[in-house]
């Protein structure tokens, strides 16, 4: 069940009238603009997340369609051993660069970003301690290990079972 269907559905309908206008007639931005204002204001009013791939054909100055030489320039550069793709607007003049790896995947597309895998995640790692808080390793015995035992430990000793420690001598100079 998603929750605003009606809302999504327009949005999509808004977003392929925009690109019916420039495609019929490029001169028609304006309506495409319009079009691509009227989807970002719905989207904001009723705060529902669009798709990367919708934002990145839209400028976020004037609410232009970006149409590669309809409506923007697109160009490749290649900077800090990275190729770039450099997407202007021809209306207002902004420029939206994008990282052009083609390993490169958005957090929506991961699998770790998709519900049902997050919830696996979470039911098979139930009983695991967190990696910030971690409790002593028992020995064979029962007993707690510490550093000074011959058995290798697999992490250290936390600082909380240390700090609160007094030897009952005379020799502890922190009792002086």
């Amino acid at each position: 069940m998603i929750k605003d269907k009606e809302a999504f559905q327009r949005l999509n309908f808004l977003y392929q009238a925009a690109h019916c206008v420039l495609a019929n007639n490029p001169e028609n931005q304006e309506l495409a603009r319009f079009y691509c204002h009227t989807q970002n204001s719905i989207s904001r009013r009723l705060v529902l997340r669009q798709d990367p791939s919708v934002k990145r054909t839209i400028c976020k100055s004037c609410f232009s369609l970006l149409v590669p030489g309809v409506s923007a320039t697109v160009r490749q550069r290649k900077r800090r051993n990275q190729r770039w793709t450099a997407v202007q607007c021809l209306k207002c003049g902004l420029t939206k660069r994008f990282l052009s790896n083609p390993n490169y995947k958005l957090w929506s597309e991961q699998p770790e970003a998709l519900l049902e895998n997050q919830a696996s995640a979470n039911a098979g790692g139930k009983g695991q301690i967190s990696g910030s808080f971690q409790q002593p390793h028992k020995g064979p015995q029962g007993k707690k290990t510490t550093a000074s035992s011959s058995e290798p430990q697999s992490h250290p000793a936390p600082k909380e079972a240390t700090v609160g420690v007094k030897s009952k001598g005379k020799d502890n100079p922190s009792e002086k």
